[in-house]
């Protein structure tokens, strides 16, 4: 029998916190899971939870790389044009009637890199414009959800080449246990500490009311115009159903929404991103009013203009969000190759879909107001990191005045 590299104290914590912390899941409420197969020990841990919280049923739905590869390697070509309608639109009932989301971060992050870049993008297009109604209760805030990681073989063998794969895996568990809180004898009472500091963080920033940040670094000289009405968040938030979660698991961020058409200039980023099994890596865009007019990388320059080029959005910005270089994911070195850990060890901006929340009183707005206060509305939502050590950011107030917000990546107060 093969001894597993995971702590089944520490396993048993994470999916504690998912559940208590990052969905707060209310008695008698449903929860719809995905994860990857390999992902099963975590899964039941969170269902076993879930159920000891009241849950009323726990739907898991699973995803395979082999499976996912099989596709690419021996499916007929219509076949990349089409996805699931009839799961996404179940999944969309389910969230209609009150349940709650989790999904669980694990796939391999290089999954897809040898197959046909084309095919992949029309894959990823049909499935986001037919997953579009359910994700729309998650970037509405409708109902609580929540992220969290699973250290699967594939995902450790990108971060650790190099070591043998049990190791790999140990090591890769401890980063996601650490960077989860979970190794804290009371998780629970450190991730209450770490939201109430983030509180602090973004009700100076809403205090501020600040019309644009400014972004300067090696290669970046970026304006990016705040949206009308904005509001900044960071660690736990109140869904639309009243349920205090925390959507991500781990974070390091504060963040809200930029005005669609009032990014102007240039920026590179900082870490390589991963996207959909291709790295893309030396991202470097010029916006103009908002729309990202030219978009170069050293590597996966194709699929990255073809994520661009989902929908008109695409080019547009729909989040910014602000985390220290001494966060303690960027402190372990380590890329992730995986966004909900890479984004939070730098600033980052996203492409696409804002998220409705990070407007004062977002709840009541209607998708035509939340455009008409320069929110951004796109079937993806692909963050990117752009913050490091020689990053300065800069507030700018109504007046024109500057206030500092970062120094050589660090908050300035």
């Amino acid at each position: 029998m093969t001894t597993s590299p995971l702590d089944p104290v520490l396993l048993a914590r994470l999916a504690d916190v998912s559940v208590q912390v990052g969905l707060n899941l209310q008695p008698g409420q449903d929860l719809v899971l995905t994860a990857p197969v390999e992902a099963l020990p975590l899964v039941r841990a969170v269902a076993a939870s879930a159920y000891r919280a009241g849950a009323g049923v726990v739907t898991p739905i699973f995803s395979d790389d082999e499976i996912a590869r099989a596709r690419f390697r021996n499916a007929s070509d219509d076949s990349f044009d089409r996805a699931p309608n009839w799961l996404y639109r179940g999944m969309a009932e389910a969230f209609e009637g009150g349940a709650a989301r989790m999904a669980i971060a694990g796939a391999d992050p290089m999954a897809l890199a040898a197959e046909d870049p084309e095919k992949v993008a029309r894959a990823n297009k049909a499935n986001s414009l037919a997953y579009k109604p359910a994700l729309e209760k998650i970037s509405t805030f409708e109902i609580n959800w929540n992220i969290i990681a699973f250290p699967t073989a594939g995902w450790a063998r990108q971060v650790f080449p190099d070591l043998p794969e049990a190791e790999a895996i140990a090591k890769l568990a401890d980063a996601i246990f650490a960077a989860s809180r979970v190794k804290n004898d009371d998780p629970v009472a450190a991730w209450a500490a770490h939201n109430a500091a983030l509180r602090t963080r973004s009700a100076w920033l809403n205090e501020e009311r600040f019309e644009a940040l400014h972004f300067t670094g090696p290669g970046t000289d970026l304006t990016v115009g705040l949206a009308e009405g904005h509001e900044w968040h960071g660690g736990a938030s109140t869904a639309q159903n009243g349920v205090v979660c925390n959507p991500n698991i781990p974070t390091e961020e504060v963040f809200t929404t930029p005005h669609a058409h009032r990014v102007n200039g240039t920026v590179r980023a900082t870490k390589p991103l991963s996207y959909n099994g291709n790295l893309i890596e030396e991202i470097q865009m010029r916006f103009e009013n908002g729309r990202a007019v030219e978009a170069r990388s050293a590597k996966g320059e194709t699929v990255l203009n073809r994520m661009l080029d989902s929908d008109e959005g695409a080019r547009h910005l729909g989040e910014v969000a602000l985390v220290p270089y001494s966060s303690p994911i960027s402190q372990t070195g380590m890329l992730f190759y995986n966004t909900l850990f890479d984004e939070n060890a730098a600033c980052h901006i996203a492409m696409g879909q804002c998220y409705s929340k990070c407007f004062l009183d977002g709840a009541s707005l209607s998708a035509e107001q939340i455009a008409a206060q320069g929110g951004n509305s796109s079937m993806i939502h692909v963050d990117w990191m752009i913050g490091g050590p020689d990053t300065d950011i800069d507030g700018i107030r109504a007046d024109g005045t500057r206030v500092p917000v970062f120094r050589k990546g660090e908050w300035a107060r």
